[in-house]
């Protein structure tokens, strides 16, 4: 009932709306469904008395009703076209859902072809040796410094625009951005690693790019991109809690 009261209400409210305010001199008015200059008269239509009527044109101050006519209908043009583009924008969120797949990782639009980037395979690199660094199963690392590298100086995932969208999937709520990497005799350094003596905690130092990001859904899907234009060099989409040293890196380059 409150359901079909509700809509009742809202049809009234156009309703009103679409009537019009047919000004006297004297700055009264009549509210009128329509109304048109016959002559020397005015014949409209009054609501109020649910009538036709007619006036002398004498009376009626015609400049100001069409002024706020015209007004109104460009307010509502405007809010008609506010309505449209908010629904082709839930339109667009809801077929961007449908694209990107369910599982965690990274993925880029080609046309509207959905493109998955790899998860790299990062070491840790100390003054030790070189380890596999695994999400699930981090590497112990000795008090001191090290690094966490990708092999190769350069990116196969190589990018023309400078503005690169990205869709993150998150695995579990986690920070994520896009980190600046440093490529480095024949690797880049995705971040450098400081593991305090005697708590054996790390502090993770990252390069990170300042980026606009959307949620998608509440289901850890967001969109990211960079908020300005990336120079050419070598970048990564990262996905990490801060201290945990179980970073996932997905590489990207910038040409």
């Amino acid at each position: 009932m409150l359901k079909y009261l509700a809509a009742l209400l809202v049809l009234a409210a156009c309703a009103w709306a679409a009537n019009v305010k047919l000004y006297m001199k004297d700055g009264s008015y009549h509210v009128v469904r329509e109304y048109q200059v016959q002559g020397d008269r005015v014949h409209f239509y009054s609501v109020e008395r649910s009538d036709w009527e007619d006036i002398p044109l004498e009376l009626i101050d015609l400049k100001k009703t069409q002024s706020e006519a015209s007004d109104r209908q460009e307010r509502l043009e405007a809010d008609a076209r506010s309505q449209a583009e908010e629904e082709k924008a839930l339109r667009d969120l809801e077929t961007e859902k449908r694209r990107i797949p369910q599982d965690p990782g990274v993925y880029w639009l080609l046309g509207t072809q959905v493109q998955v980037i790899k998860n790299a395979e990062s070491t840790v690199k100390t003054n030790k040796g070189r380890a596999i660094l695994k999400k699930l199963a981090p590497i112990p690392v000795v008090s001191g410094k090290a690094t966490l590298e990708l092999q190769g100086a350069n990116s196969l995932n190589v990018f023309k625009n400078p503005e690169q969208e990205f869709y993150l999937q998150l695995s579990e709520p986690e920070r994520f951005g896009i980190a600046r990497l440093t490529s480095k005799a024949g690797v880049r350094i995705v971040e450098n690693i400081t593991v305090m003596p005697v708590v054996n905690e790390y502090v993770e130092e990252l390069d990170m790019v300042d980026i606009l990001k959307r949620e998608i859904d509440n289901g850890g899907l967001y969109k990211i991109w960079p908020k300005e234009k990336l120079p050419p060099g070598e970048y990564a989409v990262v996905e990490y809690t801060e201290g945990k040293m179980n970073i996932q890196v997905w590489d990207f380059a910038i040409k």
